[in-house]
């Protein structure tokens, strides 16, 4: 493809238009006016974590009726089995979230001063792919066919890439360090053994944590992920709500047949409740998203999984 002289050419498909964006985005400085976008990238986790937990929280103090078929435990087994209160429980979060806020301002980059030119870029995709897309679509593709795909590429090719990647990337750091935090004694005791005493969760406790492990397994995942995939500064702000939103909704304490995050993958409140009891302690280590690190290497468990153990220890008692 020859380069293009966009300055003369103004109907030339490869001189892609300045203002020719998909509708997630918008070319103002700040989403939010006067507030940039860092602060919101920062604010978002947080934001997110208590909104969904006040959500579930109404939930859990309403008395509806209906939802008692849902609940994974009784309240009464709340109060009885956890050993940290509620408000030991906040704290703790409110003190994770501040490290969390440290660590994304020391980590994150401030992209306010950056301006990117799409068409620009556009181009320069479009030169980079023309070789694979006419191997691909014929030998000489058409300059719009091309403008097509360098487009879709770029708008929606790459972002979803990113984000998967860095979902995959978050699912596999904090697998093995979770799973290392049940094998080593020593980190168990000193750490995990504190998001334990939750024995039955509840939303808001979805990031009881030692201070420590909370760094490591949370904060230090999410950024390496953010920064691993050459995330913007606005889709660190979507992965960071994201997950933060599907660490609550895992914590939540209910099985919801209409709940679109447990929908999502199997990795939701039930699969993530086995984990929390006695019986499957040394399993189902995946988390947040998918479970195919428990798949293949062998320490995912299901109800089915627990109702043939049962049967299988009546039998032999």
């Amino acid at each position: 493809m020859n380069a293009t002289d966009c300055s003369a050419l103004h109907d030339d498909p490869l001189c892609f238009q300045p203002t020719a964006f998909p509708f997630y985005y918008t070319p103002k400085a700040h989403l939010v006016e006067g507030v940039p976008d860092f602060v919101l990238t920062l604010a978002a986790p947080v934001v997110a974590y208590w909104a969904l937990s006040i959500f579930f929280h109404l939930l859990d103090i309403s008395g509806w009726q209906w939802l008692e078929k849902y609940r994974l435990h009784d309240s009464p087994e709340v109060q009885s089995r956890n050993k940290v209160s509620r408000t030991e429980v906040v704290w703790a979060v409110i003190l994770q979230q501040v490290i969390q806020t440290v660590v994304g301002l020391i980590g994150l980059s401030n992209e306010a001063a950056l301006a990117v030119n799409h068409a620009d870029e556009l181009r320069r995709l479009a030169r980079s792919i023309e070789p694979l897309a006419s191997a691909l679509l014929g030998d000489r593709i058409r300059p719009y066919l091309l403008a097509q795909v360098a487009d879709f590429v770029y708008w929606w090719g790459i972002p979803v890439l990113q984000f998967f990647g860095a979902m995959f990337i978050i699912d596999t750091w904090q697998y093995f360090l979770h799973r290392l935090m049940h094998v080593n004694k020593f980190l168990y005791k000193h750490l995990h053994s504190w998001h334990h005493r939750l024995y039955v969760p509840y939303a808001f406790g979805a990031l009881y944590n030692h201070p420590l492990e909370g760094l490591l397994l949370d904060s230090l995942g999410a950024l390496i992920a953010e920064l691993a995939t050459c995330m913007s500064t606005r889709q660190a702000m979507l992965l960071f709500a994201f997950s933060t939103f599907k660490t609550v909704d895992d914590h939540c304490g209910y099985n919801l047949p209409w709940d679109p995050l447990q929908l999502m993958t199997g990795n939701n409140a039930d699969y993530h409740d086995i984990h929390h009891q006695i019986i499957g302690i040394k399993s189902n280590f995946s988390q947040p998203f998918f479970v195919h690190w428990d798949t293949l290497l062998g320490t995912r468990m299901t109800r089915q999984d627990i109702a043939l153990r049962r049967q299988k220890n009546t039998k032999t008692q």
